[in-house]
């Protein structure tokens, strides 16, 4: 019984280890990353943005990451940011629903290009009946079933983002672990 139970135990820690979240990490113009005279527009196309991801800027010294309002998003306006970073990899986690305008807040970048905007749907929050598969479905006028992105260590589907284990996953099996530990001793 205790070898059947640690058997189960493994299984599951084993299953846990592949199980994606639907939570995608972005790398904003892919390879070439943050820079000017990048037509950012075409790199967000096609791509779906949920509360949870996350978009990541790589860029070399001399630029920043400025999330600014609309109209200076427009007008390429400096000096009015709502937040800035110049770390050279500036993490941006999407927490709330809505459109984001993120600059390079140097005189000149955003007018040759270094602007993104990316607007972000809610999450899904509804629970697929039993034996049907899991997708997260984003909440905009047409609605769009996003599936996980596959990436191995040498090839990915999609250069620009990467999926992450679910944290709540792997610390429920933890727990269960732990918990099939107590009853066994």
């Amino acid at each position: 019984m205790v070898s059947y139970n640690a058997g189960i135990v493994c299984a599951l820690l084993a299953l846990c280890m592949v199980v994606p979240s639907l939570a995608t990490v972005y790398t904003v113009g892919d390879t070439n990353g943050w820079v000017t005279n990048y037509d950012y527009t075409t790199w967000t196309s096609g791509k779906t943005f949920v509360v949870g991801d996350s978009l990541v800027f790589n860029y070399a010294s001399g630029h920043t990451v400025d999330e600014v309002s609309s109209s200076d998003y427009s007008t390429c306006t400096v000096g009015n940011s709502l937040s800035s970073d110049s770390s050279g990899a500036t993490t941006i986690p999407l927490k709330t629903a809505g459109t984001r305008y993120f600059i390079c807040g140097i005189v000149g970048h955003c007018g040759s290009g270094m602007k993104v905007a990316v607007t972000v749907a809610k999450a899904s929050t509804t629970t697929p009946a039993a034996g049907t598969p899991s997708t997260n479905t984003s909440t905009t006028p047409t609605t769009t079933t996003r599936t996980p992105t596959t990436t191995t260590a040498t090839t990915s589907t999609n250069s620009s983002s990467v999926t992450i284990l679910s944290p709540i996953v792997a610390l429920l099996a933890m727990t269960w672990f732990a918990f099939s530990l107590l009853i066994l001793s």
